[in-house]
């Protein structure tokens, strides 16, 4: 009963964390309450993936007449899309489960409870065991916000884990908040054939990214039938005969909509009740976790990391966060994590990918700088596979050459943000970019291309 390391959560920060612990020779344990992988393999990251690749395998065959191939009589069976979503989350948990066993970590079954002295007690079926560990290290993530004004009845208001798994598929949904959640299940849901429509409280769509992205998303979304609407707040909702009635204030004046289902994208809340965190003494801010660099919390042996932190809430975050944390536990004096470096993407229709500053931001840090823009209408890959919507736009240090932002909507560009972060990461200029040949005819040239704008060379615009 007695460990080096207990991870408390198996999501993709605690898992991760678990496997690297072991493989620096720590006997090593991580408590699981429901599945391993946690929310991101079994109900965010993974099976919303398989949703959007039905959907858009479904409107490419849909549009097959624009390639030359004629289809008749296409259709989508709302019930294997979403079993087909399951299956794909089931194989991964197991995957999950084999690198556990591979990696000798204990997997603990139960809901978990920290104690004070180093102690974590597990309850499963009645029964309570303690375990305990010179290092714990709580990673139990987050959940589905609610908002006072829309409480989640599962039925007519629901949220991510509904969506997923709805029976059959409505006519008309409403989707409360347009962050990456939200745009994702508007671009799976329209697509499948249902008449969707988004409210956003602040002015933009995906209101972290460049206004530029958010700008060409909407428009690509009101092309594919999705209404937007901005400055807009859902004040309240009523049950109602064959769904429920939506009150929305907007500038011009208040409107309600009827629609069989509310979905509830606000955001997201750090798992952070009735685990312990006020018998331990562990100190919060404002629903998160207080650690310093190395994911201490003010507890001696006692660490955070994920989504209960106010870092990003994203996946590969919460990866690196738990092996920075576990490296430094075993003494290999890890480097800090750069939070200004960190790829975020969205994976609706056109992708959204994005690592660094915007332009607004960088022009608010004082950055006098060079911001260059090429459209996918200009690629040639981007025309012969027919996805031209979007544009890649780079934003530099006009003094040093330093690349401050990279920002990119179109057709696979979840793929191609990596060049970025690593650029920056290396300190590449501009020019070092500019001059790193790209091969052609790839949607990734449009990087160098955007730089090339930038820089006053560019040939194909």
């Amino acid at each position: 009963m007695n460990f080096d390391v207990i991870v408390l959560g198996s999501g993709p920060g605690g898992y991760v964390t678990a496997i690297r612990a072991s493989q620096l020779g720590l006997k090593t344990a991580v408590i699981e309450k429901e599945s391993l992988g946690g929310v991101c393999l079994n109900w965010g990251c993974i099976p919303t993936k398989a949703l959007l690749k039905s959907a858009q395998v479904f409107e490419y065959i849909n549009h097959a007449e624009d390639f030359g191939i004629s289809v008749s009589n296409a259709s989508a069976d709302f019930s294997k899309v979403i079993k087909r979503s399951r299956d794909v989350a089931d194989g991964m948990s197991k995957g999950i489960s084999y690198l556990t066993k591979k990696n000798k970590v204990e997997v603990i079954y139960g809901y978990g409870k920290l104690k004070k002295g180093g102690i974590v007690s597990v309850e499963k079926d009645g029964k309570i065991i303690e375990y305990s560990a010179k290092h714990i290290i709580i990673a139990t993530g987050a959940r589905s916000r609610v908002l006072p004004n829309l409480p989640q009845d599962g039925k007519n208001i629901i949220g991510y884990r509904e969506a997923m798994t709805l029976k059959t598929m409505p006519k008309k949904m409403v989707v409360v908040g347009s962050g990456a959640i939200g745009v994702e299940f508007a671009y799976f849901y329209n697509a499948m054939g249902v008449d969707v429509t988004i409210v956003e409280y602040m002015p933009n769509i995906v209101p972290i990214e460049d206004e530029d992205i958010s700008k060409q998303l909407q428009r690509s979304f009101k092309k594919s039938g999705i209404k937007v609407m901005t400055n807009s707040s859902v004040e309240k909702v009523t049950n109602s005969a064959n769904g429920c009635d939506v009150f929305i204030k907007t500038k011009k004046g208040d409107e309600t909509i009827h629609t069989d289902v509310v979905l509830s994208a606000v955001g997201i809340t750090a798992n952070i009740e009735n685990i312990g965190l006020e018998d331990v003494g562990i100190k919060t801010e404002n629903g998160k976790l207080v650690v310093d660099e190395y994911y201490n919390t003010n507890i001696a042996g006692y660490y955070a990391i994920g989504d209960l932190l106010p870092t990003q809430a994203l996946a590969h975050v919460a990866s690196a966060e738990g092996i920075v944390c576990v490296e430094n536990i075993a003494g290999e004096k890890p480097e800090p994590i750069d939070y200004g470096n960190i790829p975020g993407c969205t994976y609706c229709s056109p992708e959204i990918a994005s690592v660094g500053l915007t332009e607004a931001k960088a022009k608010e840090a004082g950055y006098e700088v060079k911001v260059g823009k090429f459209p996918f209408t200009a690629s040639g890959k981007a025309s012969a596979s027919g996805h031209k919507d979007g544009f890649v736009k780079v934003v530099f240090d006009a003094k040093y050459g330093e690349w401050l932002g990279c920002h990119m909507i179109g057709y696979n560009v979840t793929e191609m943000i990596a060049e970025a972060v690593v650029a920056r990461k290396l300190e590449t200029t501009g020019h070092q970019i500019l001059k790193a040949i790209h091969p052609h005819p790839t949607m990734s040239e449009a990087v160098m291309e955007a730089v090339a704008e930038a820089y006053g060379e560019v040939i194909h615009i």
